[in-house]
Order: C-alpha cells, then sequence, then structure tokens
C-alpha cells in the first residue's frame, strides 16, 4: 500500500491520501508535544506524500488547529484536505478548572461545551477557519454528539445529542455543502450504533469511525459497514491502534480505548504477534492495513509525536503483507473469519 495513494470520499469531488495524519498528537494527547516536533511532523508528512489532515477544536483545545495551520501554511491550499468538527463550543476555561477531555496536556485555556444549535456551529466554523488560517475545511464532521459515551463506558445513548445535530446542525451544514462552502460533510464518534442512525437519517459523504474497525474489533461488520457500502459513504478509520495496544503491543501499562489494556485483550494481542512474528508482518503494519480489506474504507489516521513515528507508521503502512498472513488470523478466529482482508478479490 501506499501512503499518497488517493481515494474518494463518497460521490463528492473530494479525494483523501488513504494515509492521512491524525490530530490529536498535535493537541497534546497523554503528554505534551513541543511546537517544534509538531511542526516537523507536519512537514515529515507532506514529505512522505500525505495530504489529509484531521484535526478538531476538542483537541487541546484549540491547539491542534492551531499547530496545524502553522505547519500547513507553506505549501499550496489546494493540494490538501483539512477535515475538522463542530459541535463542541470553545469557551474561556475558568482559573483552576480543567479541559473538557482530560486526555491532553497543557492544552488551551478554554473548555468545550456541546452545542448543535445552527448558531453555534457557524461560530465554531469560524473560529476553526481562524485557528487553521485557511478560507475553507473540507471535510467537515459533527464531533462526538453522544459526548464520547462508549470510552467512558457508558451505553452508546446515555448522552444523545443526535435530535438537535439533525433538527439544526445538519440543515445549516446540508447548506453549506449544497454553496459549495464545504466540500464534504459526516460525522466523527467512537460507536458506530448512532453512526448508522445517521446514515438512515439524512445524506452523509462519510463518518470518521474511531477504534471501532480494527484488528481488535470488527462487531461494526455486521450491520452498519454494509450500509456504509450501500449509500456510498466512505469510512475514516480513526484510532487503527486502539489508542495504543496495537501499536506498543501487548507491554506492561499498554493503552485499550483510553484505559488500561483488560487481560482477556492482552492475551488475544500477544496471540496476533505471535502470528506477526512467523510472517515477518509487524503488529502496526497489521494494525493500519487491516481496515482497507473493506471496500467502505477511503482512509485511516493515525496520529504522530514526532518525525521517527510518522516515519514508522508510514514504513508500517506500505509494508507488503503476504495473504496467508491474513487467512491465519481469520482460521485462528483473531479476526471475524468473514472479516474483508487487504487484497482478497
Amino acid at each position: 500500500m501506499k501512503a499518497g495513494q488517493l481515494r474518494q470520499i463518497g460521490t463528492t469531488a473530494v479525494s483523501v491520501t488513504q494515509y492521512g495524519l491524525g490530530g490529536t498528537a498535535l493537541g497534546n494527547i497523554y503528554t505534551a508535544v513541543e511546537d517544534q516536533a509538531a511542526r516537523a511532523t507536519i512537514e515529515a508528512a507532506y514529505g512522505a506524500g500525505v495530504r489529509y489532515f484531521d484535526t478538531a477544536p476538542l483537541y487541546g483545545s484549540g491547539l491542534s488547529e492551531l499547530r496545524l495551520g502553522k505547519g500547513l501554511a507553506d505549501y499550496p491550499r489546494d493540494e490538501v484536505v483539512i477535515s475538522s468538527k463542530v459541535g463542541w463550543a470553545l469557551e474561556p476555561r475558568p482559573a483552576g478548572q480543567t479541559a473538557t477531555i482530560d486526555l491532553f496536556d497543557k492544552a488551551l485555556p478554554y473548555r468545550g461545551v456541546v452545542d448543535y444549535s445552527a448558531d453555534a456551529i457557524q461560530r465554531s466554523l469560524e473560529d476553526s477557519l481562524a485557528r487553521l488560517n485557511t478560507d475553507r475545511i473540507d471535510i467537515v464532521l459533527m464531533h462526538d454528539p453522544d459526548e464520547a459515551a462508549t470510552i467512558r463506558g457508558l451505553d452508546p445513548y446515555a448522552a444523545s445529542h443526535f435530535d438537535q445535530a439533525m433538527a439544526e446542525a445538519y440543515p445549516l451544514l446540508d447548506s453549506l455543502r449544497s454553496q459549495g462552502v464545504i466540500k464534504a460533510l459526516g460525522v466523527g464518534m467512537n460507536q458506530w450504533q448512532m453512526l448508522e442512525d445517521f446514515a438512515r437519517a439524512g445524506d452523509f459523504d462519510c463518518f470518521l469511525l474511531a477504534g471501532r474497525y480494527t484488528l481488535l474489533e470488527q462487531e461494526a461488520l455486521g450491520s452498519f459497514l454494509p450500509l456504509c457500502a450501500q449509500k456510498r459513504i466512505s469510512l475514516i478509520i480513526g484510532g487503527p491502534y486502539n489508542s495504543g495496544i496495537l501499536a506498543s503491543g501487548a507491554v506492561e501499562g499498554a493503552y485499550y480505548n483510553y484505559r488500561a489494556a483488560p487481560p482477556d485483550i492482552l492475551d488475544r494481542v500477544r496471540r496476533i504477534e505471535a502470528v506477526c512474528a512467523r510472517y515477518q508482518v509487524s503488529l502496526q503494519a497489521a494494525a493500519l492495513q487491516f481496515p482497507f480489506g473493506h471496500p467502505a474504507v477511503a482512509s485511516i489516521i493515525p496520529g504522530a509525536r514526532s518525525v521517527q513515528e510518522l516515519a514508522d507508521n508510514v514504513d508500517s503502512f506500505e509494508q507488503a503483507i503476504p495473504a496467508d498472513f491474513w487467512a491465519e488470523l481469520q482460521h485462528a478466529k483473531l479476526i471475524e473469519p468473514a472479516a474483508p482482508v487487504p487484497g482478497a478479490a
């Protein structure tokens, strides 16, 4: 696979590189990244052929967008595709109060307030344009209209803003798409169940599905992915490492879905690693390439904290993987036996 190969988003005129750069690390997820390292990582991604960059106001309370805007400033705007997100308005954070999402270290002094009203969406877009220092955002995604319930261990519908998102945010964004202000419209979430509801309720070009179609999770194959293929909704896969363990391997302290990996996941990853060793395939390569077995998948967007991490990810993405490797994972039921795999006819 080649990082710079283009894939179309839905039926739109937008094409993204099948390897994109996710923006969470640019917002200091887990630990802080220096400004110079963040910029160097963006430049290294561009140098590796990456032309798709994803970010969000919530990533570091605006820090990720600011850094991405500065990092892309010297490149022709028409050569890159930028996606960002709406639904969480940034407001000044009172002294001593933590950020809305405590995963980000040294975030800017703002907090995210969920608001899917049309006015809030318009303001959010204007603020993002200013932080990104650009005249347009190519792909706009409604961000976590469930308040990331599933990664907090809650029912997928425990904190649903679906109704307001469809009644107020969607009509505005649909109008902006019709006017050509934005090129593609979608939703970004850490669950597939509500995304399936969105797919049935509106006309969407793409969904960003984080951590729910990976080497470790294929439940979405049942109804969601076939629906996306049927409706020509492209999938952008975030969190292909399930927040860490598929990059680090089954080591002490490994993260799985933003928490310490439980014993059953550690055991499963060890078994996958054993198959990787037999075929001389890195775990990272398997994790990054697996989603592309499904025809609905257009891009993956792992983050990177450094030039070296970016280079390692791209190398893994482009590593050749034999068909027998995937067949053994299926036979051992380490992935769903019916899961489509890369390279299969």
